[in-house]
């Protein structure tokens, strides 16, 4: 695991904490740009608490601006049956569809995204915008693609290192989203989640807890405006910038602006290359994290005698991407 993972994330995958709510304007900077993709569709929230969920909130202020054919947010219990919110038609007769036309429906199992009820649901609806159970983030992947699934979804970066993640941004079956590039987010969590770390803080106004997290990315297979700017290469390759992995015939690239415009061979890039990606002008190879060798994950033939993580020198490097220059 990345060290970019923090503490509260890390506890939490041990502990299954998975309720940390995405904060509003984090949800408005990444939404904007799908307004027309909305259009007509039926959206589902279903990891959330909707009705104290900043995902349900957004959609239900903006269901008549955004033109939704329905909303529908489910509510998870552990031990018991839940419910869900759903908002189509102009209830209260007011002409407007909004927030007040809400109808809350009893479930008959507990609003378990895995549950038949909600899989359901999911058969009906367009499109899946929600902040998932990160512990359970592969699963939840892997139920999107099997239902055929639109998603614009929260996770975090580390996620790349599964195999079936990986594979689905390698094969260009799913991307990140435009607003969050890098850096960290806030996420707010429950009253009783025990905060350990010197990256939270209580709210001195509302009480509220927060822990703010790193590497926090928007995973999507919407197409959105401006997907793939080509990213723009400075430096000429020279070897002792770019110094060859001992086990890889592959060049090592600490920085991705950094990568040479005229090196026609496999580079090694850090895996925040992914914010960059542009599947037009270059070609992602494999990915080399862990000390054991998966050729189907790494994707070039390994040349060491035992640790296959990228090596130089005798210096184990954080994991890297190997791409080339499909323009070369």
């Amino acid at each position: 695991m990345n060290k970019t993972l923090s503490n509260d994330f890390r506890q939490a995958k041990i502990n299954k904490k998975d309720e940390f709510y995405t904060q509003l304007t984090d949800i408005e900077k990444e939404l904007k740009y799908y307004k027309e993709y909305f259009k007509n569709k039926t959206i589902f929230c279903n990891c959330d608490d909707p009705e104290d969920s900043d995902f349900w909130n957004y959609f239900s202020i903006n269901f008549e601006f955004l033109k939704l054919k329905k909303l529908i947010s489910t509510h998870y219990e552990r031990e018991k049956t839940s419910y869900k919110l759903e908002i189509s038609l102009d209830i209260n007769k007011d002409g407007k569809i909004n927030k007040k036309d809400t109808i809350k429906t009893k479930l008959l199992q507990n609003g378990d995204f895995r549950s038949p009820e909600c899989i359901d649901i999911l058969n009906q609806s367009d499109i899946v915008v929600t902040n998932p159970p990160f512990s359970l983030f592969r699963e939840y992947i892997d139920q999107l693609y099997k239902y055929k699934k639109k998603f614009i979804i929260i996770g975090n970066i580390n996620t790349y290192s599964y195999k079936e993640i990986f594979r689905l941004i390698k094969e260009n079956k799913i991307w990140f989203g435009r607003s969050i590039k890098s850096g960290d987010r806030e996420f707010r969590v429950p009253d009783n989640y025990p905060l350990t770390a010197a990256n939270s803080r209580v709210d001195e106004f509302t009480g509220r807890k927060f822990v703010r997290v790193k590497g926090v990315r928007w995973f999507t297979n919407v197409k959105y405006d401006e997907m793939y700017p080509d990213l723009k290469l400075y430096k000429k390759y020279n070897k002792s910038e770019f110094p060859r992995y001992d086990n890889y015939n592959a060049i090592n690239v600490e920085v991705t602006k950094d990568i040479p415009f005229d090196y026609k061979g496999v580079m090694g890039v850090p895996i925040t290359f992914l914010d960059k990606y542009n599947p037009n002008q270059f070609e992602i190879l494999g990915m080399c994290a862990s000390a054991g060798y998966d050729k189907d994950i790494v994707g070039i033939p390994f040349e060491g005698k035992k640790d296959a993580r990228p090596i130089i020198n005798g210096e184990v490097k954080y994991a890297r991407i190997f791409i080339k220059n499909k323009n070369l």
